[in-house]
């Protein structure tokens, strides 16, 4: 083994705390972070900037690195003609999306790793992803050694230079309208009342019906906002599609590959079409909207095996991705050590995709005795030649348990049978399960990316509240408690009121972006409707007030991804479109709509606005807009309110309420006194009670129950089913 390098020859990422980042801090390429000091060497030198876009779970990141970034003769080129930048993606989202926007017009398509060449003024004119050590027969993409001479000749050549700077001010303005509001809150309304069917027909039309999911072809990403919408839009007609496209797509992801059928969770996407070898980073954003939406089909469906993979989730979120004091880490990493390799002290593992979950037939028979391993290997498909590398398989349920009852398998050359009742081999596998994964835990370990992010903390907060509060399940409640807590005490500053994105080994940085804002201003009020305590709600305001102070440009009409007062790049970017999460605008919006009901501040305008702003995109494409597109069809409709006044919500009522699928429902719980609500307004800072609790106490010393919509309420109710049997009636 080569020594590493001594700290003098390490370059300015070994400054930072992003694991990403570390993971280049050894290369050969003097490489910067995106900060003032680079940009201003770049403009000092008059040489172009290299901007390199990643994460540390990125598979083709780490390819790129060892056959570009780790090469001398590589380094060289770029040191000399250029600044190289590295940039973590989960770090800085405003930046990743702008030169995203700029991939995606020039070359159709973008992802990770991002290559960007940018003038020192940053604006780009050369953008692509990976790019291999050489030009590759039948592909049009060059060599990245030999783009990177390209690029210097030219920027050097002073006939040639001019060419490019003129195509870096076209592509900024092109980004810089793609990325503008193409509407004005002036002279447009929000999004019609039909353009929550509009989305669901759109996501049903691109519905792939042999395979499940979404999309033709490869490959097949999980898309769980897409589910919810459907969900929703099932629960509101009388049309079973949505539904049954609904339950396709989660049967896919649950039983293919996508899903870590010993460990819980769910990789990134698969790279096939029919859910069978995954991309195997975990990210913790996955496994909160995917779980998220297993407990919406769980809720509408009643079907256990998705309350089943939504707890197993949660169980994985909190075995490996919790950090010890609360708040949960971002990822783990794609590859890892080879299986059965074991390893000296200080010895680093040979890194493979996947290798931590795959195996071999022999590999079962070495921990499951007979029939339970044939058993095993049949129901999972884990066969001879595999489905993966190295003649590996993937586990994914290939044969249902109940055509296992009582079959022929041969054994060591001899007829054995199977049992003859489901539950005998049901047993049998979860068995297996729960000893194949004492063995995996023996394998090198994908390495995880400990930063804790404000907004990826509020998304597993949302999904963590909303699951204990559905499954009865006091202990997922007090895990988003103390994540919560953890992101309050290192991330929120409450004296200037402002949040910041990361925390890292008691590092903070960063300022927060509209997703971090909005999704844990989610998260808290979702927390708040769980437990019927004030706190939670409390924050969820005082962040909703910041999107609404911070965010928003009232001359556009638009909530932008970076504050008012952020660093100024090139083009300001803002998020639309569901991508990997769900859109920041539409979830900042849907937390403003909810919350305008619980303050004396006009939150409402801000939502209404921008989704007027924004209504001629929304309706052209729902379904990419579908957090949107939700967040409009509550515009026009109204939300559905379910005031309750008490000190503890009933058992029963707790279980009917979460037994019942009403998407978008409020729960605005309060205490059942007037006497006991001036504390909370005392808290809030209210001089009066909002309108969803105003005259709203308990009757008669019970539990008492207003729904309401639209300004349309039920009577008082002491008896919660009577209040749902007016909410079915005027749905």
């Amino acid at each position: 083994m080569t020594e590493p390098p001594s700290n003098d020859d390490r370059n300015r990422l070994a400054e930072e705390a992003s694991p990403y980042l570390q993971q280049h801090a050894d290369n050969p390429v003097d490489w910067q972070p995106w900060d003032d000091d680079a940009l201003a060497e770049a403009r000092e030198r008059d040489v172009p900037i290299f901007l390199s876009v990643g994460y540390s779970a990125c598979h083709w990141c780490h390819v790129m690195a060892e056959e570009s970034f780790e090469d001398p003769e590589v380094a060289e080129t770029l040191n000399e003609n250029f600044v190289p930048i590295k940039v973590d993606r989960e770090e800085r989202p405003d930046l990743d999306r702008v030169y995203q926007t700029v991939c995606q017009l020039v070359t159709g398509g973008g992802g990770w790793p991002l290559s960007a060449f940018l003038t020192p003024e940053g604006k780009p004119f050369y953008v692509g992803t990976y790019f291999p050590p050489e030009s590759q027969p039948g592909r049009n993409v060059p060599g990245f050694e030999r783009l990177c001479r390209q690029i210097a000749d030219s920027w050097a050549d002073p006939e040639q230079r001019p060419e490019m700077e003129t195509r870096a001010e076209q592509w900024t303005t092109a980004a810089r309208d793609r990325m503008a509001p193409t509407g004005s809150p002036d002279d447009a309304e929000p999004p019609s009342s039909e353009i929550l069917d509009d989305a669901a027909a759109a996501a049903i039309r691109g519905a792939d019906r042999q395979h499940g999911g979404f999309g033709q072809g490869s490959p097949k990403f999980p898309h769980p906002g897409r589910v919810e919408l459907l969900l929703r839009v099932a629960a509101l007609s009388d049309d079973p599609e949505p539904l049954t496209v609904a339950e396709n797509a989660l049967n896919a992801m649950g039983s293919g590959g996508l899903y870590d059928h010993l460990g819980g969770g769910f990789h990134r996407y698969c790279v096939d079409e029919d859910w069978t070898v995954p991309h195997f980073e975990k990210m913790a954003y996955d496994n909160a909207t995917i779980p998220a939406a297993f407990l919406a089909g769980y809720r509408a469906t009643g079907r256990e095996r998705y309350a089943d993979l939504t707890r197993e989730t949660l169980d994985f979120l909190e075995r490996e991705l919790s950090h010890p004091e609360g708040g949960f880490f971002s990822t783990l990493d794609a590859r890892s050590g080879t299986p059965g390799s074991r390893l000296d002290e200080g010895e680093e593992p040979d890194r493979e995709e996947g290798a931590f979950y795959v195996w071999t037939p022999a590999e079962v028979r070495e921990t499951l005795d007979e029939p339970a391993a044939t058993l095993f290997c049949r129901r999972y498909g884990v066969v001879s030649g595999g489905n993966f590398e190295g003649g590996t398989s993937v586990l994914n349920e290939t044969v249902p348990v109940a055509e296992l009852v009582g079959a022929e398998m041969e054994v060591a050359g001899e007829t054995v049978e199977a049992p003859d009742s489901e539950s005998e081999i049901s047993d049998l596998l979860a068995e297996g399960r729960e000893r194949l994964f004492e063995a995996r835990e023996e394998r090198p370990r994908p390495p995880r990316d400990e930063k804790v992010l404000a907004g990826w903390n509020g998304l597993l907060i949302e999904t963590f509240a909303r699951t204990g509060f559905v499954l009865g399940d006091d202990a997922r409640i007090e895990r988003a408690e103390s994540a919560l807590g953890f992101v309050r005490e290192h991330l929120w500053d409450a004296e200037d009121e402002r949040l910041s994105r990361r925390f890292k080994d008691g590092d903070v940085a960063v300022d927060a972006a509209l997703e971090d804002y909005a999704f844990l201003g989610r998260g808290a009020f979702e927390l708040y409707q769980a437990t019927g305590e004030v706190g939670p709600l409390a924050f969820a305001l005082d962040l909703a007030a910041v999107v609404a102070d911070s965010f928003y440009d009232a001359d556009d009409g638009t909530l932008y991804l970076s504050a008012n007062d952020g660093e100024e790049l090139v083009a300001r970017p803002q998020e639309l479109t569901d991508q990997s999460t769900p859109s920041s605008v539409g979830a900042a919006v849907s937390l403003l709509l909810e919350l305008d009901h619980f303050t004396d501040r006009d939150l409402g305008s801000v939502a209404r606005e921008t989704l007027a702003t924004h209504r001629g995109r929304i309706e052209a494409s729902p379904v990419e807009h579908g957090t949107l597109a939700m967040a409009a069809d509550a515009a026009r409709r109204g939300s559905l309110e379910l005031t309750v006044a008490a000190d503890e919500l009933p058992a029963d009522w707790r279980e009917t309420l979460a037994d019942r699928h009403l998407p978008g429902a409020v729960v605005a719980r309060r205490p059942p006194t007037e006497d006991g609500l001036k504390g909370w307004l005392d808290e809030l800072g209210l001089d009066e009670a909002p309108p969803i609790w105003a005259g709203r106490e308990a009757r008669d010393g019970e539990p008492t129950v207003y729904a309401c919509r639209s300004r349309t309420c039920s009577p008082p109710e002491t008896d919660l089913e009577a209040a749902l049997d007016w909410v079915e009636e005027n749905l």
